[in-house]
C-alpha cells in the first residue's frame, strides 16, 4: 500500500523493475537513518516481484539507486534487475556495483 512496482520502460535485463514509494521521497541522496525500514521494504518487494515472475536465483540480481546527478527522476526509485549475468556491456556500466553513480 505504500510502495508500487512496475516494469522499467527501457529494460536493461529480462526482469527490470522499479520499486517506488507512493509518498514522495527525494532521490537517494536525501535518505537518512529513519529511511532504513523503507529501503529494506523496497528490497523485499523487489525480491517478491522477481519470485512472483518465476525468477528464483536471487544471487543473480542487482538492486540499487542512481546517485545524483546520474538519476533522471528526483523521486526515490529502486532498480531491480535480473538476471544480472545477462546485462549487456553498457548496462553493466550503468548499473555497476557500488560505483560512483549506482549505489547497491
Amino acid at each position: 500500500e505504500d510502495l508500487v512496482c512496475f516494469r522499467d520502460i527501457r529494460p536493461s535485463a529480462p526482469h527490470h523493475y522499479l520499486v517506488v514509494p507512493v509518498e514522495h521521497t527525494g532521490n537517494c541522496k536525501t535518505l537518512r537513518a529513519e529511511h532504513v525500514p523503507l529501503v529494506k521494504r523496497m528490497m523485499e518487494v523487489g525480491k517478491a516481484v522477481l519470485q512472483k515472475n518465476n525468477f528464483s536465483d536471487l544471487n543473480d540480481t542487482r538492486m540499487g539507486f542512481h546517485w545524483p546527478p546520474f538519476c533522471s527522476i528526483s523521486h526515490l526509485h529502486l532498480h531491480v534487475l535480473a538476471p544480472a549475468s545477462q546485462l549487456g556491456f553498457l548496462s553493466r556500466l550503468v548499473y555497476r556495483l557500488n560505483s560512483y553513480w549506482f549505489i547497491t
